[in-house]
């Protein structure tokens, strides 16, 4: 029985870290798209701070998926 809880625990705190993972990649990737087309097209912070907004919200989309797959 030790060894079921222990793999219990090991595949919950997986997919913990899988959730805060994309979280970050989700918010990086999309501020650095909006970065490079704000350069690309001279628009000032904007497309950054959109950026930011998407990555966050996908991310925390996946967040919450993973998440619900823990119970």
């Amino acid at each position: 029985m030790p060894d079921r809880d222990e793999e219990s625990v090991t595949r919950k705190t997986g997919l913990v870290y899988a959730g805060v993972l994309s979280f970050v990649i989700s918010t990086v990737t999309m501020l650095g798209l909006g970065w490079a087309l704000d350069r690309w097209l001279g628009t000032g912070p904007w497309l950054v701070i959109a950026g930011i907004v998407v990555g966050a919200g996908v991310g925390f989309y996946q967040f919450i998926r993973l998440l619900s797959r823990i119970s």
